[in-house]
């Protein structure tokens, strides 16, 4: 599998909420941190990560937008989009809905994603749920 088909299937994993798909596309100690702060270290902890941004935005997909491949390193440009109906941090759920981008950097290393890097408009979002 190329590394741009195991970027997209962390995507399709994210869309579909399949996170037991984790276990096959992830090092065991995967390096996660993302774009609100939150870093995990192992599928276990990415998954509980994962259940908390679901939590709060059950329905958040993925666009992706635009991807970049070079040896080992995959970078991808994001667009997100779902609804606010659970608590994130201190923002109690609003019914608001949300659109916001974000830019992921992917490692690679034996056919299993080890590090992942998340940057996304934390500002446009917590000005989304903010109301």
């Amino acid at each position: 599998m190329t590394n741009k088909a195991l970027v997209a299937k962390y995507y399709e994993m994210w869309n579909s909420q399949k996170f037991d798909v984790a276990n096959i596309i992830f090092s065991d100690d995967i390096h996660f941190h993302g774009s609100i702060g939150i870093e995990t270290v192992g599928i276990e902890q990415f998954k509980g990560y994962a259940n908390t941004i679901l939590g709060a935005f059950p329905n958040l997909y993925h666009a992706v937008e635009i991807v970049v491949a070079e040896d080992s390193l995959v970078a991808v440009y994001v667009t997100y989009s779902g609804t606010h109906k659970g608590k994130l941090f201190e923002y109690e759920p609003t019914n608001n809905r949300i659109n916001y981008s974000g830019a992921s950097f992917f490692t690679i290393k034996d056919g299993k994603i080890t590090d992942i890097k998340v940057l996304g408009d934390r500002y446009s979002l917590y000005s989304q749920i903010n109301s």
